[in-house]
């Protein structure tokens, strides 16, 4: 019986967790969106304040943060401001990371470069690992890595946790069809949420 009440508990947990996590963050943005505007809005339209202008006030100023970094003057002086962030020791190796893995998300990131979900498949053995695609060739590696027709594929671990580079031969990978932010979520979660394809039942 405890058993039991700890499976059901757990499974609850597991079930909020997300949503709560995800309203809490929306409401600290709403909170921090309306707070900043209406210090903003304060001299033009006095005490008179509509509730719900801080959160069209913060998706417009993301909306203009985005447009405005995309133009390459902005951009110059932008990369002014980061100076702080990309110079002290233990601040450049976090905000070097989380920008890195940002830009990789991005629209405007190398649009040569095409953001790829494989499985990684070992000639001989059965084993499969997903990853995601993100160095087409090796060409312009250090000299050591070892040369050929080979790709990088980043493997990402459980709870996001961290995760590997790895640099394999091309025809050790095998194009998924799906989004890189459907691979992510799922690696979100070890691949434990089910996907449409799974749901249906199979047939004998």
């Amino acid at each position: 019986m405890t058993k039991l009440i700890s499976q059901y508990f757990f499974r609850g947990l597991i079930t909020a967790l997300p949503l709560g996590l995800t309203v809490y963050l929306f409401y600290i943005f709403l909170r921090w969106s309306e707070t900043l505007a209406m210090q903003v809005m304060h001299p033009f339209i006095g005490d008179v304040y509509v509730p719900g202008m801080g959160l069209l006030f913060g998706v417009v100023g993301i909306f203009l943060l985005g447009f405005l970094v995309s133009q390459r003057c902005v951009g110059k002086l932008f990369s002014l401001v980061e100076l702080p962030f990309t110079n002290l020791p233990v601040v450049k190796s976090i905000y070097s990371s989380l920008k890195d893995f940002a830009d990789y998300f991005s629209p405007r990131r190398n649009e040569g470069v095409q953001q790829t979900v494989v499985a990684l498949k070992m000639p001989g053995h059965e084993l499969e690992m997903v990853g995601l695609v993100t160095r087409q060739n090796v060409d312009d590696l250090p000299t050591g890595f070892l040369p050929g027709d080979r790709v990088a594929v980043y493997l990402p671990m459980g709870y996001m946790i961290g995760g590997y580079t790895v640099f394999v031969p091309r025809a050790w990978v095998q194009p998924l069809d799906m989004t890189v932010e459907e691979a992510m979520r799922s690696s979100l979660f070890a691949w434990m949420s089910r996907t449409s394809n799974t749901d249906q039942p199979t047939s004998p």
